[in-house]
């Protein structure tokens, strides 16, 4: 899923740079609704060596083992220890306050709510107060992030330019199994996605959809390694107009129903006109308003499993304070 993080062809490791012993990378975490943070971590643990193995366990409380110790002492008593810059702006927490709420204040455009500060100043706070890993805050978009994420490269003599729209919100992996289908249509394709703006996505979606503004799905999007581009605010319908500016091969759209645009019109009339529509089949049942539900069903489960993992990540930080600013011969496990 996730752009410059595959491993060589056939998940075969290759040698490092120079014929030299490839450097393999561990990632581990719960990536319970992965979005662009997590996307983040593991574009920076890639980085780091040649070959990126990522573990995926059922506990969100990564930080400390059943007895109380750090997860990663061993690691870091080794030297083979190194963090990844966490992405401000995005946290689990904050998506699922949005669905639980449902409130508009994280679209683009509007002003935050008493009700979703009030939100996001106490959802799932522990009585010990707030640590820096779990919990809300604002996503600020930079073009810095839009670069780290972005391909850099435009469509090549012989590609097949092949345009798909819609919020792709939440991005899961049914949009991941929909753009691998698309991406099978030509041997070498350039998969250009036109995202909508906020406020069209909540006209044909309703309730408080999208649940990511614009500029995270926005580089949710452009961390799929099947998607070359993406159109930043991209008209409802797709129009003669759109299809000359990218020289558009290919429309694709899933099976999910497709919306009428304001004036009853059918968004893909003119690719429809063209011949060059297509309906995919991502194989997937998973959809937005699917997580949405579950969230919704099982909102007190999480509330209960955020206070006690934040309990116990702020004990791990008191302790660890604490041992920093003993004397060196007075920490455990010294003479």
């Amino acid at each position: 899923m996730i752009r410059n993080g595959r491993g060589a062809a056939g998940g075969a490791e290759q040698p490092g740079p120079g014929g030299r012993r490839a450097v393999r990378v561990w990632c581990d975490g719960c990536y319970d609704m992965v979005h662009y943070g997590h996307s983040n971590q593991l574009r920076q643990a890639r980085a780091m060596g040649d070959y990126l193995i990522v573990g995926v366990h059922t506990d969100d409380d990564i930080t400390l083992t059943v007895d109380g110790r750090d997860t990663y002492e061993e690691v870091k008593q080794a030297g083979r220890y190194r963090e990844c810059k966490r992405t401000q702006g995005v946290s689990t927490t904050d998506l699922v306050g949005r669905m639980l709420l449902v409130t508009k204040a994280h679209h683009s455009s509007q002003e935050m709510s008493s009700e979703y500060r009030e939100y996001a100043d106490s959802f799932g706070k522990c009585p010990g107060g707030r640590n820096p890993w779990t919990g809300v805050s604002q996503f600020l978009q930079t073009s810095q992030k839009i670069i780290q994420f972005a391909s850099g490269k435009e469509p090549q003599p012989g590609e097949t330019v092949i345009y798909v729209a819609g919020a792709f919100d939440l991005f899961h992996i049914g949009h991941v199994d929909f753009l691998e289908k698309v991406h099978r249509l030509a041997e070498r394709p350039y998969i250009i996605a036109g995202l909508h703006f906020d406020q069209e996505v909540n006209h044909y979606k309703g309730k408080n959809y999208p649940i990511m503004n614009l500029h995270e799905r926005t580089l949710s999007v452009l961390a799929c390694r099947y998607v070359s581009e993406v159109v930043i605010g991209a008209p409802y319908a797709v129009t003669a107009e759109l299809l000359s500016h990218f020289k558009v091969d290919l429309v694709c759209h899933g099976k999910t129903e497709i919306i009428p645009d304001r004036d009853g019109s059918d968004p893909y009339q003119e690719p429809k006109r063209r011949g060059i529509f297509r309906q995919i089949d991502s194989g997937s049942n998973l959809t937005t308003d699917l997580i949405v539900q579950r969230i919704i069903t099982n909102r007190l489960e999480y509330e209960a499993r955020n206070q006690k993992k934040e309990a116990k990540e702020l004990a791990f930080l008191e302790a660890a304070r604490r041992q920093a600013a003993q004397p060196l011969g007075e920490r455990d496990g010294d003479f």
